[in-house]
């Protein structure tokens, strides 16, 4: 992950659930939020230009897929251009079809529940020729949330109550409590 202003984010909390440490390193303050791509903590109190980054980052999506398109479409011309002959042209249209709908359905589940990392490394190069399909899914999410905000959201508010309900029970001074005999 890496924060808003895209340097890595080496925390504890970087690896799928909030952390209960604050900076200073005490518990006190309780769990922090995982930063977003392009929106970093914003998306907790959507604060400090986050509508503009909701308007923003479907922009750019869509313009990176319009610019993918075209990038395929070269290449394509390319392909009619040295008469490799039509199975190999419908081969390549297949293969990019098949992999970004493949690309698509990974990306879109992926807002919504964390990835296997297993399941991920292994499709890595089929997600990688299926670009474009992620970038729709990107775009299409981005027009209704911050893309994996109801996951982290969901999550943080879990480690919210997890925290609040581990110091709602300690009250008093444990030294002092009687014993039985």
């Amino acid at each position: 992950m890496s924060d808003e202003n895209g340097t890595p984010d080496t925390s504890a909390g970087s690896q799928g659930t909030p952390t209960t440490e604050n900076p200073s390193g005490d518990s006190a303050g309780g769990p922090r939020s995982e930063p977003l791509r392009f929106f970093g903590t914003t998306w907790v109190n959507h604060d400090d230009g986050y509508t503009a980054r909701r308007i923003a980052v479907p922009v750019g999506a869509l313009a990176a897929t319009t610019a993918s398109c075209l990038v395929l479409r070269f290449a394509y011309e390319g392909l009619a251009i040295a008469d490799l002959g039509g199975f190999v042209s419908v081969l390549v249209v297949a293969m990019f079809a098949i992999c970004s709908a493949l690309a698509f359905r990974t990306t879109w589940d992926g807002f919504g529940k964390r990835p296997d990392p297993d399941r991920q490394a292994s499709l890595r190069g089929l997600l990688a020729i299926g670009f474009v399909g992620s970038l729709v899914a990107y775009f299409f999410r981005s027009l209704t949330e911050a893309p994996g905000e109801k996951l982290h959201r969901e999550e943080y508010e879990a480690a919210r109550t997890r925290h609040e309900h581990r110091n709602s029970r300690r009250t008093g001074n444990p030294a002092r409590k009687k014993r039985r005999r």
